[in-house]
């Protein structure tokens, strides 16, 4: 009988004949012999050589007991093998499950085609394509992990449902074939081991794009921040710049290998061309804050992200101060101008520009000056307290050797206070005429002109209430000639101050007299009697002026007490003439 594909061992048969069965080995299994292999010892995988099934000839040579019919042969397991392989069910082949189930995982569905399971094998291929349109081309985020368990779950049930249906399959293949089928299947396992490690690479590779890509953004943004502020005034801009700024450093100093870091130099150079733009444009006042934020930063930026950017930049820097200074200076904008001259003398003390300042300067307040000195001033009040002002700012600058300029406005200044207080009289401004003259008096008391400025102030009080007395400016010096006697005394209970002038002004204060009482309706029902100044002349306070003939002006003016109003005043009018002396009794009536 024919047992695991190997026919039974009958009596020989005489070399020469035909027709009769030999002894040979059936082609039914991944090995011819019997024992280990692929295949278990009961037969190979469907479809061999095997002996088919009907009777043989009665007379078939070679079997035992020639003559008889042999035994039939037993059918092979699972009847007849289909087209791919798996028609009836043979004996379990492990080795063959596995390699079925192990072509399976290779992504390309081959243990169904091994097993012409072409639904199957579909299936295989319809997954994995779906797969490669989800993931390629590689990027970033990678495959979502939902879809990467769904393809896991169609390989592993594949590879299972293979290995189910290769186990007892009878498969028709050539000896070479059955031979590298295992070695096969481990090999393309590497298809998709290998296709993960090189999609994991591509991965990475997108992965490390798109960080490149985001921190190239981030300097993007930064442009243009930058950009954005150019023109803009660098106190509104201010802000932005230093956010750019940052963005620059951070990403120079965090990320110093990528490509962004790379470009971090040249965003630099156009950082420091935007901001001290101004500059470049000889925008003088403007560029001083951009090129003092310039000039900061090696305080607050890494030396090697900014480099040697900010040397150099004193020089533009004391001359942007300097033109801006003299620009305000020559629009009369002295605070502003001494501002820039200020922090000039500050920053740069040794700078060329400073002795530049000292002449513009000097000159400056010499020209406003000359008009006080040569008298030409239009209106010398106004002139005057700007001057003064430009020369106390002057005077204030620190750093500076203007002591000359100084002294040359303070001498215009004090004559064109003088000119204010006589042009003021001569327009009738007697109340302004007073602030000015006594105000020169106290200021410059050992000036040649105190003396004069305190008689006109006396004239200008008389002319405020007797305007006919203002019609003269009073003379610097006294006339000379003889002059006559005029004895003022007071009958009254207050201290009064007499004010004169003529060819003379002066004033006189009297003190009070104790015993006098003041005139009226009350002192006329006590004693209807009384007159003023009718008493004996001893019982007066009195003073003597001596005055040069001519025409004067008086003011009796005292303080206020008893029935008085505080502030009461009396003008009158009198002509001294050579050769009389004159009496002058002044008294205090209440109103009747």
């Amino acid at each position: 009988m024919v047992q695991d594909g190997i026919s039974s061992e009958g009596p020989s048969v005489p070399a020469g004949r035909s027709g009769g069965p030999s002894a040979s080995v059936g082609d039914g299994g991944f090995s011819g012999s019997a024992g280990p292999g692929f295949g278990p010892p009961s037969g190979g995988f469907g479809g061999g050589f095997g002996a088919s099934h009907g009777q043989a000839p009665a007379t078939a040579p070679g079997w035992a007991g020639a003559g008889t019919l042999p035994p039939p042969p037993t059918a092979p397991p699972g009847g007849h093998g289909g087209p791919g392989g798996s028609a009836g069910q043979g004996e379990a082949r492990p080795l063959q499950a596995l390699v079925v189930g192990l072509l399976n995982l290779s992504c390309l569905g081959l243990g169904y085609v091994l097993l012409r399971q072409w639904i199957g094998a579909a299936v295989c291929w319809a997954a994995t394509a779906a797969l490669l349109l989800l993931a390629l081309p590689a990027d970033a985020d990678g495959v979502p992990a939902g879809v990467l368990v769904g393809y896991g779950a169609v390989l592993l049930a594949a590879a299972a449902d293979g290995a189910r249906r290769g186990l007892r399959a009878r498969l028709s293949l050539g000896v070479t074939a059955r031979r590298l089928a295992l070695p096969l299947a481990v090999v393309l396992l590497a298809a998709p081991a290998g296709a993960t490690v090189a999609y994991g690479a591509a991965r990475e590779e997108a992965r490390e794009e798109a960080f490149q890509q985001s921190l190239l953004a981030r300097l993007g943004t930064a442009d243009a921040l930058v950009k954005a502020k150019e023109g803009v005034r660098f106190d509104l801009a201010e802000r932005d710049y230093r956010t750019a700024l940052d963005t620059y450093e951070r990403v120079a100093l965090d990320h110093p290998g990528s490509r962004a870091a790379k470009l971090v130099p040249e965003r630099m150079d156009a950082y420091f061309a935007s901001v001290s733009a101004p500059y470049t444009e000889k925008k003088y006042c403007e560029a001083v804050d951009p090129l003092a934020h310039l000039r900061s930063l090696p305080d607050s930026v890494d030396e090697g992200v900014l480099g040697d950017r900010a040397d150099g930049l004193d020089d533009p820097l004391a001359r942007s101060l300097y033109e801006c200074g003299a620009a305000e200076l020559g629009r009369e904008a002295t605070g502003s101008a001494h501002a820039s001259f200020t922090q000039l003398a500050s920053l740069f003390p040794k700078s060329e520009y400073i002795a530049k300042v000292e002449r513009l300067v000097g000159d400056d307040l010499r020209k406003a000056a000359a008009p006080l000195g040569d008298g030409s001033a239009p209106d010398p009040c106004a002139t005057t307290e700007r001057v003064r002002k430009q020369r106390d700012d002057v005077a204030g600058l620190k750093g500076y050797a203007l002591a000359g300029p100084v002294a040359d406005a303070a001498r215009a200044v004090q004559k064109g206070a003088f000119s204010c207080g006589t042009k003021q009289f001569r327009d009738g401004d007697y109340s302004e005429a007073v602030t000015s003259m006594d105000r020169y008096a106290k200021d410059y008391p050992n000036s040649p002109e105190a003396a004069h400025a305190r008689t006109i102030s006396i004239a200008a009080q008389i002319a405020d209430h007797e305007p006919a007395a203002g019609k003269k400016l009073p003379s610097a010096t006294a006339p000379g000639g003889s002059r006559m006697p005029m004895v003022v005394s007071n009958d009254g209970k207050e201290s009064v101050e007499l004010l004169y002038t003529g060819p003379v002004t002066g004033r006189i204060t009297l003190e009070a007299c104790g015993t006098c009482e003041n005139y009226g309706q009350f002192r006329d029902v006590i004693d209807p009697d009384a007159k003023p100044c009718g008493g004996p002349s001893s019982k007066y306070p009195k003073a003597t002026l001596r005055l040069p003939a001519g025409t004067y002006h008086f003011l009796q003016r005292r303080a206020g007490g008893g029935f008085a109003v505080a502030g009461e005043t009396k003008t009158s009018k009198a002509s001294i003439e050579p050769g009389y002396t004159y009496t002058n009794c002044l008294y205090v009536t209440t109103g009747r």
